[in-house]
């Protein structure tokens, strides 16, 4: 939890919006009670994104953790009412397709529900017609319907939850405008306005819109572009004209047109993300008397652009042919709110303790995103996994104000476009290279982005190999894309000879000064406390126990340790907690890393060193200062694939030569370049974890199959005591390995995994085992015996997979350890 002396600390939240009423009442619930809420404008509709949102729910995404914060807000919103109105109307979703691509489409949302614990079942053209009878049934192939969303009303909403927290003692105080953020000694002090200043030991900026504005006064980046979005009502319709409730139908998406509908008594509402993007900046949006004074309805209100609706419109008759005979009567473009990657921005600032953001949420999300944030604040972390959503997430190249506004444009323009999980960005790429960039191009290289790096995922030099491959099984459309057979030719190279991997990419952090190895042992689950060269796995958890990360630590010399870590989270927690005499920074733009695996990789590396590379000389989980060639290098005797090898680690400026020089070494060994979809299938043959995908805090140790890392017997460490009381033999769930029954048969991860016919747990990752040949999955489930038969659904269709003993390759570890 955030430092303070204060048993019920001060908070001021920054917005009135729904968010800020929500967190308002979220942290009365929890006993605070000296919460200020300061809006600008008029309450209850201050004129942010709030007061205009259309109130659509569609609970199901991609995201387990947004799928959670919209469960909430459904249940949340549900029972509230002001003056008997509800505070939500559960008609339901519709999501329409008319493309046999969007049909399939809703498929995969139809798993990704069922993964999530959401109610909904993929029906047909006429079922659609039944549920709204307006739509041209000959257009529609199917659609996907989901009984429990619906309509937020965000005012009423917001409304009932500051009457909530205002009867245990908060305060909300309209017409305050914020001026200026104090701090002293890097920790928040006060909010200053128009109208005097608040003392706060909290400050949460809920702004909307206005964060980066809000932001700008505490001196915080806030990674976010307002956007503007076109929302238009119909005149009156006669075929709504016995309509006695606001709403009756589900709410309607047509995402092959980029459209959404819903019902506003006898009119019909509708928006669109088909026109070019409206970027807005934020810090040219006015304030709500002036917004007023320039005849503006609200600061997020702009004029409708009728150029930017004409298409739209032309599809909007053609669905719902009723619409033919009417015309739209009144119009505005929206504004709200879009980050980079599309998730919202959570967390308190690294730069400024006490700041806290709950920024970029829309009203979908609104109520989980407020308790989240509750949690956070006053037990220390959230009950469900926030990784995806912490404003640290973002890479520092990746906030400049250009990238910020590129990608949140992109994001507008990818709200309803199926997208491929393993599709990268387009734009702005090249952005982040290793040194080796340059040969991974003239080798064929198929990039794809991650953090900003571009990350080769195979080499088309290597096609010639796939010849003597035994047939590699040929793959649907869908898993087939961002794919190639040269993955198994270079999987197999690996397992047979030897191979480069690029795993520059990868964070690293240096960990220095004499308190160093007390605070790494305090931080982490594994005894570190061994001799220089000693390479060890361990696990950052907090108080609950819950994975927040997994690490390696190589003491390379008495008070300097190298970590490899996954996020820019790691760093921040590490700073959070270091002592005054231990000193963290990141290293990994000015490094880099090679990763030599294979059977061969001793008779590669040993020729170009005069120090010992053999297993004797140079054992597993061993570290050592060397030289390969001219080039120094930190060498790790580590393998994420499973072979013997070394990842080998040197400057920025050294990497090419390091590169050439094994290369040029390798050629009589058969070496190959090998990317991330090989790399992705050898580390699951072999049962590694991926932290954010396999486990996250959700998980604790011992059901995530990382136990082995945590020495219960060593001094106190964040998590052990909340480890004595959690069963090391007998957990309810495990991360269980899966084989595909089927060889021909891949899935890809986040479907839904069904046990005795019933939707029981859910895929995290998974790739085709081309040593194994069979498809690996990984999935969340109840304790299974192996040989136990499941079902994972791919596509509406089930596929049987058996329950396997770990790991899968090599389970004796000697192609390692030799």
């Amino acid at each position: 939890m955030s430092s303070t002396t204060e048993s019920r600390p001060r908070v001021v939240i920054v917005g009135a919006g729904i968010v800020g009423c929500s967190l308002a009442d979220e942290l009365t619930a929890r006993g605070w009670r000296d919460i200020t809420v300061l809006e600008q404008g008029p309450l209850p509709a201050p004129g942010g994104s709030t007061s205009h949102a259309p109130g659509l729910v569609f609970q199901t995404s991609p995201s387990k953790t947004l799928t959670a914060f919209a469960r909430y807000t459904v249940e949340k919103f549900n029972s509230l009412a002001v003056d008997g109105v509800s505070c939500f109307d559960q008609v339901g979703g519709l999501e329409l397709a008319t493309t046999p691509e969007r049909l399939a489409d809703l498929h995969r949302r139809a798993g990704y529900a069922t993964s999530w614990g959401v109610r909904g079942e993929i029906v047909s053209a006429a079922r659609c017609k039944e549920l709204w009878p307006l739509i041209d049934e000959s257009v529609v192939l199917g659609g996907f319907h989901t009984p429990d969303d619906g309509l937020a009303r965000a005012v009423l909403a917001a409304h009932a939850q500051q009457a909530r927290a205002t009867e245990k003692g908060a305060r909300f105080l309209d017409r305050h405008t914020v001026t200026g953020i104090e701090r002293e000694n890097g920790r928040v002090t006060a909010v200053v306005t128009d109208r005097g200043t608040f003392p706060a030991d909290h400050v949460v900026s809920a702004a909307g819109f206005w964060g980066p504005v809000i932001g700008r006064m505490a001196g915080v980046d806030v990674p976010l572009q307002p956007l503007a979005h076109q929302y238009a009502r119909t005149k009156r319709l006669p075929e709504l004209a016995r309509a006695r409730a606001e709403a009756s139908k589900p709410i309607l998406r047509h995402q092959d047109r980029d459209l959404y509908f819903r019902e506003h008594h006898d009119r019909v509402g509708i928006g669109s993300y088909a026109h070019k993007p409206l970027p807005v900046d934020p810090f040219a949006i006015l304030p709500y008397d002036e917004a007023r004074a320039n005849d503006m309805e609200m600061p997020s209100s702009f004029p409708f652009t009728d150029e930017d609706w004409a298409p739209s419109w032309e599809d909007c008759r053609e669905l719902i042919p009723a619409l033919r005979d009417t015309e739209i009567e009144e119009g505005f473009n929206g504004v709200f709110s879009f980050t980079p990657d599309g998730m919202p921005l959570l967390g308190e600032s690294r730069q400024l303790r006490g700041f806290w953001l709950a920024e970029a949420v829309w009203v979908t999300h609104s109520a989980g995103v407020a308790k989240a944030v509750a949690e956070w604040m006053v037990d220390g972390r959230a009950s469900i996994d926030l990784h995806e959503c912490e404003l640290t997430r973002f890479e520092e190249a990746q906030r400049s104000p250009s990238y910020v506004r590129e990608r949140g444009s992109r994001q507008f323009v990818e709200v309803y476009d199926v997208l491929h999980p393993l599709q990268p960005m387009e734009q702005p790429r090249p952005l982040r290279v290793s040194p080796f960039y340059a040969r991974q191009r003239e080798l064929g290289a198929r990039f794809l982005e991650g953090g900003g790096w571009e990350r080769p995922h195979w080499y088309e030099a290597n096609a010639p190999l796939v010849d003597a491959l035994a047939p590699v099984p040929e793959r649907d459309a869908w898993s087939a894309r961002y794919w190639s057979p040269i993955a198994a030719a270079e999987a197999k190279a690996t397992r047979e000879r030897v191979a480069l991997f690029d795993m520059t990419p990868l964070r690293r952090l240096e960990v220095t000064g004499p308190g160093a190895l007390g605070f790494l042992q305090r931080m982490t689950s594994n005894n570190l406390r061994k001799k220089p060269g000693a390479v060890t796995y361990t696990l950052l958890l907090d108080e609950t126990g819950g994975v927040r990360s997994d690490l390696t630590v190589a003491r390379l010399a008495v008070d300097r340790f190298q970590v490899g870590a996954n996020s820019p989270a790691d760093l921040d927690w590490l700073n959070r907690h270091a002592p005054d005499d231990v000193h963290v920074r990141d290293i990994t733009s000015g490094t880099c890393c090679i990763g030599v695996w294979g059977p061969l990789a001793r008779d590669l590396v040993q020729p170009l060193t005069r120090d010992d590379f053999s297993h004797e000389g140079f054992g597993y989980f061993r570290a050592k200062e060397a030289h390969v060639g001219h080039v120094p290098v930190t060498a790790m005797r580590l393998s994420y694939v499973g072979e013997l090898g070394w990842e080998l680690y040197t400057s920025a400026d050294l990497g090419l030569r390091l590169w050439d020089t094994l290369w040029e070494a390798g050629r009589e060994h058969g070496v190959v370049a090998a990317g991330r979809s090989a790399f992705n299938s050898l580390r699951l043959e072999k049962g590694y974890r991926a932290w954010g995908v396999d486990m996250t805090d959700e998980h604790n140790p011992y059901e995530a199959g990382v136990g082995f890392a945590v020495r219960m017997d060593k001094d106190g460490f964040v998590g052990q005591e909340a480890l004595r009381g959690i069963s090391r033999s007998e957990p309810t769930r495990r991360l269980t390995p899966l084989l595909l029954d089927d060889p021909s048969a891949v899935v890809l991860g986040k479907e839904p995994v069904h046990v005795d016919g019933a939707p029981a747990g859910y895929v995290t990752s998974a790739s085709y085992g081309y040593t194994l040949g069979r498809c690996v999955a990984y999935a969340w489930l109840p304790v299974l015996p192996a040989g136990a038969g499941v079902h994972i659904e791919y596509f509406g269709e089930k596929i049987r997979a058996t329950v396997a003993d770990e790991p899968l390759f090599d389970p004796k570890m000697t192609r390692i350890r030799r």
